[in-house]
């Protein structure tokens, strides 16, 4: 029971962080369709749990709990996977196909490039 409360606090502070977030950046972007907002989340995500997972291996650092936390709990409810999944098909129903297509590439591209950064981050600092 512990575990899972500390799992709904974590994606309670992940999801709040993402509205906050995205609101800062839709008021940025003006009048623009393409979602910047869930690619800036989702790659600040990616670019976390790669850095915190980089951490966990090489270091220890991190309780099963603690990793719970962090890992299902803040950056899973930060993250927006279903988002950009139904801000790329909005992109193909309004008619703009190759926003679309960007989204999916840059998406796909931009999160494994930041999971991949953060854990070469985390190795770094861990001398690894």
């Amino acid at each position: 029971m512990r575990r899972a409360l500390l799992i709904g606090f974590g994606g309670f502070l992940g999801t709040i962080t993402r509205y906050a977030l995205g609101e800062v950046i839709c008021r940025l972007k003006h009048q623009a369709v393409f979602p910047y907002e869930i690619i800036v989340v989702n790659v600040i995500g990616c670019l976390a749990i790669g850095f915190l997972a980089g951490l966990a291996v090489s270091r220890g650092f991190f309780s099963e709990s603690t990793r719970a936390f962090l890992f299902i709990g803040i950056l899973g409810g930060f993250t927006t996977f279903s988002s950009f999944a139904h801000a790329t098909m909005q992109l193909l129903h309004d008619g703009h196909p190759s926003d679309a297509m960007w989204s999916l590439i840059s998406q796909v591209v931009l999160a494994f490039g930041a999971v991949w950064i953060g854990e070469l981050a985390a190795l770094h600092l861990s001398g690894i």
